[in-house]
């Protein structure tokens, strides 16, 4: 078997691919870091995801799931698509909970997110560019390619996916992957 044909791990998250082209590299880490965001929060209800780690933190589960639904509508449809789109919960980080809102509905919201995205991108070219809205600190009107943003997305995710790892833990005991 070559390294370039796509395997999954026994938890079912894609293996990311060793070789190819950069552009089906960098996506298969992308979904790698989806996958393993969505393991963390399988098969927990409602009450643990509402689960936060420690004191003073208020980061939960459900937050995370949240804040990379608002993570890549910003950067697919607000910066790279040029759409002027409104928070996905009505804040602008994502991670406020509210009781109405359980994991179901956070992960269908964000499934969609990710669908969004991989649309407006499909054909689009790694150089290809988005500009930072204005508004954003520091950066606003800075031109972003594609191929920055996706390496963006991957640390983003790898980050907040060290953050499910502590909470998943502290919940029920469940560690690695």
């Amino acid at each position: 078997m070559t390294t370039d044909t796509p395997r999954t791990l026994p938890d079912g998250r894609p293996v990311p691919l060793m070789t190819g082209d950069e552009r089906a590299v960098l996506e298969s880490w992308l979904d790698f870091h989806r996958a393993t965001l969505e393991l963390k929060c399988a098969g927990l209800d409602d009450a643990q995801v509402r689960r936060a780690a420690v004191e003073p933190s208020t980061l939960t589960l459900l937050g995370l799931v949240q804040h990379l639904a608002e993570i890549e509508r910003n950067w697919f449809q607000r910066v790279f698509a040029g759409l002027d789109v409104p928070p996905v919960h009505g804040e602008p980080t994502g991670y406020a909970l509210d009781p109405e809102r359980g994991i179901d509905e956070a992960l269908r919201v964000w499934r969609e997110e990710v669908a969004r995205g991989r649309e407006l991108c499909a054909g689009r070219p790694l150089d290809a560019v988005g500009r930072i809205p204005e508004g954003a600190p520091a950066m606003a009107g800075a031109e972003v390619s594609l191929r920055w943003i996706l390496v963006h997305l991957i640390e983003e995710y790898a980050r907040h996916n060290g953050h499910a790892d502590l909470l998943r833990e502290r919940i029920d005991g469940t560690t690695g992957a």
